[in-house]
């Protein structure tokens, strides 16, 4: 299934008493680039996240937001610091003897200072916590992958769209290609009668079908409007994957550009130059939408 690289999920929920938010969204990169932004405390849940997604994932730059809430019931005690508390109520009395202020020394003003309180949570359980958290992603990753299945949906109906289109074009130059050949033998031929209207001497038959032959050759495209059908059975082929096809149809691009580019260093004929310039027009349509297929 084609996928976009571009999505959107989130999840909020409360998992064993403690709230948990996952967030992740994704723009377009040529590889995988992963990068997390958590609660702090709990950067030992980056790895196995990156892991999780790109499990799912395979490519564009994605970031990731966790926040972690604290669990209601785990213990947590707050001590006092009393040799620092006392240290900071003599130097207050110093300050107030020494130059004469009051002192106004109180619990709220003692308690603002650093390091009076110490802050003990019991230990957590990582694995506990691990296990909550990627259900959360899980959550989060199904919503975000949905997105990019859709948008990929609606990028795959564009490109075969524009492929047919093409395809189109393409049978119109098959179809008129041999035209421009009689056409230009019809040119020469009259060059030639009006060049040797006054003058005595034979029109040589043979020379002008060697010329012909040649003009012939150098405007045949029949080649390369069939390598180009081609890419187009292999564009499809690719689309109908359930696997990331971006890199490859990138470089099915390419090619459909080269026999274009081709077709239009080939063609002297006004009508055919503009549908080759439609082609290419469509080719470069085709290749933006591919630019976000994962």
């Amino acid at each position: 299934m084609v996928k976009s690289m571009t999505g959107f999920g989130r999840c909020e929920t409360e998992i064993h008493g403690r709230a948990i938010t996952v967030e992740i969204k994704s723009v377009n990169h040529r590889y995988f680039e992963f990068s997390c932004r958590i609660t702090r405390g709990y950067s030992f849940l980056e790895d196995k996240l990156k892991a999780f997604v790109n499990a799912r994932v395979a490519r564009g730059k994605i970031d990731m937001f966790v926040s972690v809430g604290a669990a209601d019931d785990v213990p947590c005690e707050v001590a006092v610091n009393h040799s620092l508390v006392s240290g900071y109520l003599n130097a207050m009395k110093e300050i107030s003897d020494t130059y004469g202020v009051p002192n106004d020394a109180s619990v709220v003003a003692l308690s603002r200072f650093p390091d009076v309180f110490t802050v003990n949570k019991a230990a957590v359980d990582e694995e506990q916590l691990t296990a909550d958290v990627l259900t959360a992603a899980d959550a989060a990753l199904n919503s975000f992958v949905a997105m990019r299945e859709a948008e990929g949906a609606r990028m795959k109906a564009d490109i075969l769209g524009r492929a047919e289109t093409i395809l189109s074009i393409v049978s119109e130059i098959e179809e008129r290609s041999p035209q421009t050949v009689k056409e230009y033998e019809n040119r020469l031929l009259e060059r030639i009668r009006q060049t040797l209207e006054n003058l005595s001497v034979e029109v040589d038959e043979q020379r002008i079908l060697t010329e012909v032959a040649v003009f012939a050759d150098k405007v045949a495209v029949a080649e390369e409007t069939v390598r180009l059908r081609s890419h187009f059975e292999q564009l499809r082929a690719f689309l109908s994957l359930d696997q990331p096809v971006g890199r490859k149809i990138d470089f099915i691009i390419q090619e459909m550009n080269r026999e274009a580019n081709t077709i239009g260093s080939k063609v002297q004929d006004a009508v055919l130059a503009h549908k080759v310039v439609d082609i290419k027009s469509e080719i470069e349509k085709i290749r933006e939408q591919v630019q976000n297929i994962e």
